[in-house]
């Protein structure tokens, strides 16, 4: 009678207890979870972990809790991490991305999805795995807007000067000493430290984004200059992403896709309410000239077509997808 008692126990212990050999997943970004990044990264990982079940365990970090970009990718280079959603950086790691650093590419998010669809999943994932990382989706990290706490940015005039600071992508920071400003490199998660101090007297970013890590509250003037279109991509280690079951492989990529669209309508919902937010708080908006901009800009493109073997293919094929 005690031994069935104890058999029955342990079925028991067995059928309640934690899933003790779940196989990890471990996925990280460096944004706040209060961005569309961090909401988006949070809605993939929920429904992946519906998906798969007991059997794997969904381990999500944010705020660069597992370290920045660039740990990040080192460290699914490793192993160690399995999963990131990775913006910027990605033009250090392949010059090809650098295409989404270039002003004024990107016309609106139709026209990104096909960029997506005809660059980004062909040659632009093939760069990239030749470097290790696999490209599984393309998510929304935004519009980017310049905000500062001197004046109103409406040419590129007005950036003389001024420190802004700037993804650690040598693009932008080309992109910004050509309009005439000090550009400054930093990671996301020292930016609103800087803003504070004075170390830095702007920056460039997503509505979004700017939200998420309250930098309006150490910002006074907001300039719409829609001046670069910011995917987040949805990266994973190669070799670790080989060694993941087929069935995990689909459950991914579905859950990918899903968060792309949700991310996209996300965005240009929160795009409008968020200028709306920003100056009933008090922050002053003004519009940008983009034609001003523009005629600044083409010294950028020129550099990316000397400096990128197929850098004016990309340009041009890119170009024409939105006409």
């Amino acid at each position: 009678m005690f031994k069935k008692l104890l058999t029955a126990s342990a079925l028991t212990l067995a059928l309640t207890a934690p899933q003790a050999h779940a196989e990890k997943i471990v996925f990280a970004i460096g944004g706040s979870p209060q961005s569309l990044q961090g909401q988006t990264a949070k809605l993939f990982a929920d429904k992946l972990q519906e998906r798969l079940g007991d059997a794997h365990q969904v381990e999500y970090y944010d705020s660069a809790q597992l370290g920045d970009e660039r740990q990040l990718v080192q460290k699914m280079r490793l192993g160690t991490v399995n999963l990131a959603a990775i913006s910027s950086i990605m033009s250090s790691i392949s010059d090809d991305f650098a295409l989404f650093d270039l002003p004024f590419l990107v016309q609106d998010r139709e026209h990104l999805l096909k960029i997506d669809e005809q660059i980004v999943m062909t040659e632009l994932a093939a760069s990239a795995e030749a470097r290790g990382l696999k490209v599984l989706s393309t998510w929304e990290n935004g519009f980017r807007q310049i905000t500062n706490n001197d004046r109103p940015i409406t040419t590129p005039e007005d950036l003389k000067g001024l420190k802004i600071r700037t993804p650690q992508s040598e693009w932008r920071t080309m992109m910004f000493t050509q309009w005439g400003s000090n550009p400054t490199p930093m990671a996301f998660s020292e930016v609103f430290v800087g803003l504070q101090t004075g170390v830095v007297d702007g920056q460039e970013n997503p509505l979004t984004n700017i939200e998420g890590a309250k930098l309006n509250e150490v910002q006074k003037y907001l300039s719409m200059t829609d001046h670069v279109y910011s995917p987040i991509w949805l990266i994973a280690g190669m070799d670790g992403w080989n060694k993941l079951p087929a069935e995990v492989q689909a459950a991914i990529r579905e859950t990918a896709r899903e968060a792309q669209q949700w991310s996209l309508d996300e965005g240009e919902r929160m795009d409008k309410d968020l200028i709306e937010a920003f100056a009933a708080a008090g922050m002053q908006v003004n519009h940008a000239d983009k034609a001003a901009f523009m005629a600044a800009s083409q010294p950028v493109y020129d550099r990316f077509a000397e400096q990128v073997g197929n850098g004016k293919q990309l340009v041009d094929k890119a170009i024409a997808l939105g006409n």
